[in-house]
């Protein structure tokens, strides 16, 4: 296995990811900001911003598999969501975790950020994600 994903004590916790990830491997997959829009380019899910996360993941999963790789070797996650808010946790959350079992995200998540913006590539989208993930 290329990636060890852990939390060294005195970390803060609970969170829902680990704090830490090490790849050892050499090569590594960076997939671009994947946002809801489907393979014609039509929005998805549009003003729901779990059903936008999930549909995110799932791009974020057909690029992982692309260059060969699945969420088991993601060593980060960057997620990007407009007018964040702590009210936004919930459904945010809710997004995630409709498809970790279909797309064997790993649990606790690999390290990951979620960061605040006023606006993504287009008015109705809400949610952005990218991955890194390290290969053999």
């Amino acid at each position: 296995m290329t990636v060890q994903l852990l939390t060294p004590e005195g970390m803060f916790a609970p969170v829902p990811y680990h704090h830490v990830s090490i790849g050892t491997g050499t090569r590594q997959v960076h997939v671009a900001g994947q946002i809801a829009r489907d393979a014609d380019g039509n929005p998805v899910a549009t003003g729901d911003l779990a059903g936008q996360v999930a549909h995110a993941l799932r791009s974020t999963a057909r690029g992982l598999a692309g260059a060969g790789a699945t969420f088991a070797d993601v060593v980060r996650l960057r997620f990007f969501v407009t007018n964040w808010s702590p009210d936004k946790y919930e459904d945010f959350v809710a997004g995630i975790d409709s498809v970790v079992a279909e797309l064997g995200i790993p649990q606790p998540l690999p390290p990951l950020s979620a960061i605040g913006v006023d606006y993504l590539f287009e008015p109705d989208v809400l949610v952005e994600v990218e991955a890194y993930a390290v290969l053999d």
